[in-house]
């Protein structure tokens, strides 16, 4: 009886008003079902999903012929079935107390002021977690291969480079690493172990912004590294890591908050150990 106002209405109707973006003869599915589909989404994907048309177009394709489908299974009132009804029952469950959840987010978001306070004394309580080795950043230009051929290449780029070309465009126009190469290069700072031997050794032999490494071989190919900062070993300053702690900090209010609730609703729970040993003996 609960799930009764479910079928009252198909949803295609109920948001009639809503831009339609898939439209058969039997049903249409519109924007806010795309957006409510979307909530299986981890929130930082959807933007990169939705601004697609051709996902977009195909993932509204899937939910038109579940709706229809759906609404076939209405008529031939299969909805009616014990075992659909139940399923039902647990979807409405998971639909409607993910959204208490983000109820209960928003009830105990905490303040910009509150979160920076406590960012600032998580920071100060533990300042062994942000200590920093020393780190180095450079750029580099990758060329493809260690024969004749790319040492020839490589020694051309190094040239160029010493003679006053521009770093960055030579990395867009000649390194295979595609990943830096439309940054100019930057691989960003970083420490000791994180890159292959021979690398590291020629990044962090490189003493002054702007110097330029000899042709370091690897088993990537032949690299041109020119350094960009040197950062000594240290703590993070507090501006540096205060984004995440803040984070941190309103993620654990609302994990703490989500869990008390659980337990609150869960400590009025009655087990009924001779129905649930009853159940289970029933897959023995």
């Amino acid at each position: 009886m609960a799930l009764a106002w479910a079928g009252a209405i198909p949803a295609h109707q109920a948001w009639a008003a809503d831009p339609v973006l898939i439209q058969g003869p039997q049903a249409a599915i519109t924007a806010e079902d795309m957006r409510a589909d979307s909530l299986r989404m981890p929130e930082e994907m959807r933007p990169n999903v939705l601004r697609r048309p051709q996902t977009v177009q195909q993932i509204g394709s899937n939910l038109y012929v579940r709706r229809v489908m759906a609404d076939k299974a209405q008529a031939l009132k299969l909805d009616q079935d014990a075992d659909v009804q139940a399923a039902l029952r647990i979807a409405r469950d998971k639909v409607l107390s993910d959204a208490y959840l983000l109820h209960l987010d928003r009830s105990n978001a905490v303040s910009d002021e509150a979160a920076l306070a406590q960012a600032r004394a998580m920071y100060q309580a533990k300042p062994e977690r942000f200590k920093v080795e020393e780190q180095v950043r450079v750029r580099h230009i990758l060329i493809e291969g260690k024969d004749e051929k790319a040492q020839a290449k490589a020694q051309e780029v190094l040239k160029a480079l010493r003679s006053g070309a521009d770093f960055a465009e030579l990395a867009k126009k000649d390194s295979i690493d595609k990943g830096t190469a439309d940054k100019g290069g930057d691989l960003g700072f970083f420490a000791r172990g994180r890159m292959v031997p021979e690398f590291e050794s020629a990044a962090f032999a490189l003493k002054k912004a702007g110097d330029l490494s000899d042709i370091v071989p690897t088993q990537f190919g032949l690299h041109i590294l020119q350094l960009q900062d040197r950062r000594p070993a240290g703590v993070q300053p507090f501006e540096e890591v205060k984004g995440t702690l803040m984070q941190e900090v309103r993620a654990k209010v609302a994990q703490d908050a989500r869990v008390a609730e659980a337990q609150a609703i869960s400590a009025q729970a009655q087990p009924q150990a001779a129905a649930i040993e009853a159940f289970a003996n029933g897959y023995k």
